[in-house]
């Protein structure tokens, strides 16, 4: 498993706003997306009923504006594990130059659905989360 994770993004002419550039709001959606492409690779998920996670927290950083026609990639990793939460980050960026739109970052909760309340992380899961933490921040 790779340190980072990259999911590329095409900008969709709905993404953008009166001013002709990405919406706020939407970088959270490009990162909704890596998070599950990166989730299905993670742990195999085929659908939502493999996501027992919801998200407690969002957080972005708007660094440069994205334009449609800009290339982006959302890069994710790791970055912390506790006993019922877990932390992704996100580097929104153009691949070819390096230019970051955006930074992020995420605190999903492992949830029971049933009994409606955040739920120790599986020790499968654990293992895998553990196993993706970048170097870095070990």
């Amino acid at each position: 498993m790779p340190d980072t994770f990259e999911h590329p993004i095409e900008i969709r002419f709905r993404d953008c706003d009166a001013l002709r550039h990405v919406n706020n709001a939407v970088y959270v959606t490009y990162c909704e997306q890596a998070r599950f492409a990166y989730w299905r690779q993670l742990t195999g998920a085929t659908g939502l009923d493999d996501i027992r996670f919801i998200v407690a927290r969002v957080e972005c950083d708007f660094r440069a504006p994205a334009t449609l026609g800009d290339s982006l990639v959302v890069r994710l990793w790791t970055s912390a594990i506790g006993r019922s939460s877990f932390t992704f980050d996100y580097e929104i960026a153009d691949p070819a130059t390096g230019r970051v739109f955006a930074t992020a970052r995420t605190v999903l909760v492992w949830y029971d659905y049933e009994a409606g309340s955040s739920a120790p992380i599986p020790p499968d899961v654990r293992e895998q989360l553990q196993a993706s933490l970048p170097a870095r921040t070990l």
